[in-house]
């Protein structure tokens, strides 16, 4: 069931894409505003308390649908997975921008290029050149297929529908609390960054696994043990070097941004990217998640036939 589920996602979210600003997420942005006005007394035990307000209920209501629903037939609960995978996965949350990118260097639109760029990731970018928007996109383009595709697929063979749906909501409140700098939502959004490092711990090493076994697999893993900690944000560094030594890249490296040099560590080993070195990176995507399917695939025959 869970192979025909992810089938029919992808299948469905090639044709109608539910995209970044859907009402739903937006709903789930105000909502997770409103809990931290109502909780967020500058202590980090209001946060623990928001974060499962904002998690449980909806635990709860989808093991419940599901549980119902297969009383009922498989049909529906395959169908009821289908439906909340297509809410919290989906490619063209990224692949838009990342073919807009990459379509514009081809053309010799550099700036086009740059403003979507800097409109994706909420940076300016008018002073890169057109290697160094191809290498930012690359990174960004590979992060976002771990965050929302290969790790929520990861999480639905674990789990079923709720570990994408927990994976999806841990990430929303981690960003939206646990990201900001201000002194009152420190504390408030601690639990809500520590809880989302610790369910991405799991699945980021096996997307960078992922990316190893679909790429140059020696490159990527002596990349992945030897530079990943210097990256310094999180699991983004173990994907990023692993992708990196997969491609034969390298990433990362320094960046002129608002006038001042931002210097970033260098991941990968081999060339320097070029705006060609796109579309490798999207075909590295591609026969990391068709390696997912087929395992997924292959046990779930092994079962029928035994």
């Amino acid at each position: 069931m869970k192979f025909l589920a992810l089938v029919c996602i992808l299948w469905l979210e090639q044709l109608w894409p539910l995209r970044a600003g859907h009402v739903l997420h937006l709903s789930y942005r105000r909502y997770s505003d409103y809990l931290e006005q109502q909780f967020n007394g500058l202590q980090a035990r209001h946060g623990v308390i928001a974060w499962c307000v904002a998690v449980l209920p909806l635990v709860v209501l989808i093991l419940l649908v599901e549980f119902l629903l297969l009383q009922v037939h498989s049909l529906f609960a395959l169908l009821w997975a289908v439906a909340v995978l297509y809410v919290v996965m989906g490619f063209r949350r990224f692949s838009d921008d990342y073919n807009v990118i990459a379509t514009a260097l081809k053309a010799g639109d550099i700036q086009g290029a740059r403003d979507c760029l800097g409109r994706w990731r909420g940076i300016p970018a008018d002073e890169l050149s057109a290697a160094e928007v191809a290498r930012v996109a690359i990174e960004l383009g590979l992060v976002q297929s771990h965050r929302y595709v290969l790790a929520p697929v990861f999480w639905f063979v674990l789990l079923g529908p709720v570990g994408p749906l927990v994976y999806r909501l841990a990430d929303v409140l981690a960003t939206v609390w646990g990201g900001r700098p201000e002194p009152e939502a420190v504390q408030f959004g601690r639990f809500a960054a520590q809880a989302f490092a610790y369910i991405d711990w799991l699945p980021a090493r096996a997307t960078a696994l992922c990316f190893a076994i679909a790429g140059n697999f020696e490159d990527a893993v002596f990349c992945w043990r030897s530079q990943s900690s210097e990256w310094g944000q999180g699991t983004q560094g173990i994907i990023l070097a692993s992708g990196a030594g997969a491609l034969g890249l390298r990433l990362g490296g320094a960046l002129r941004e608002d006038g001042m040099l931002n210097y970033r560590p260098e991941l990968g080993q081999g060339a320097d990217v070029e705006v060609e070195d796109q579309r490798a990176a999207v075909g590295l995507v591609w026969r990391s998640l068709v390696l997912w399917l087929a395992l997924l695939l292959i046990v779930s025959l092994a079962r029928a036939a035994g």
